[in-house]
């Protein structure tokens, strides 16, 4: 399963140990585990948090049980992250491959290399909003592998790290 959603990333990491800490152990609901990420990490809407709690899963570091939604206990390194970011978030594959094939680009050259991988399911759902959504997405894609060490920012943009 790929995951789609990615927050705004970071300065550094330490924003997702704490997004980490604030799921439950004991599995909750999605609304518990938002409303605990939006006390504890000062979130400003309960989407923001679904973002972060659907980015967590996608790295590993929380679950959906049959009870709702918990913390995994375990601490990733840097490269265990990378990996489960590239592998099961969608699109980061694709883009990071658009870096080696292109050298830097910018967000938007990336969004544009990017553009015909939009799922066609959700270009109907939102027809007036899907590009500027994976627009954002494609940035924060990016950032985020730098945060990963999987690109780094030049002045041409992003490259493959």
């Amino acid at each position: 399963m790929k995951f789609k959603l990615v927050p705004e990333a970071p300065d550094d990491l330490t924003l997702l140990a704490d997004a980490q800490r604030a799921v439950p152990l004991v599995p909750g609901t999605e609304d518990d585990c938002c409303a605990r990420l939006m006390e504890r990490l000062d979130f400003p809407s309960r989407d923001v948090a679904r973002t972060w709690l659907t980015f967590l899963r996608a790295l590993g570091l929380a679950e959906e049980t049959r009870s709702g939604f918990a913390r995994v206990r375990r601490d990733a390194d840097r490269d265990e992250l990378a990996d489960a970011f590239e592998t099961r978030v969608y699109g980061v594959a694709t883009v990071l491959d658009r870096l080696d094939e292109s050298g830097p680009l910018s967000a938007e050259a990336a969004f544009e290399e990017f553009r015909e991988e939009i799922p066609t399911w959700e270009r109907h759902k939102d027809p007036i909003r899907v590009e500027d959504v994976w627009r954002e997405r494609i940035g924060n894609l990016l950032d985020w592998a730098v945060l990963f060490g999987l690109a780094e920012r030049t002045d041409g943009g992003y490259r493959r790290a």
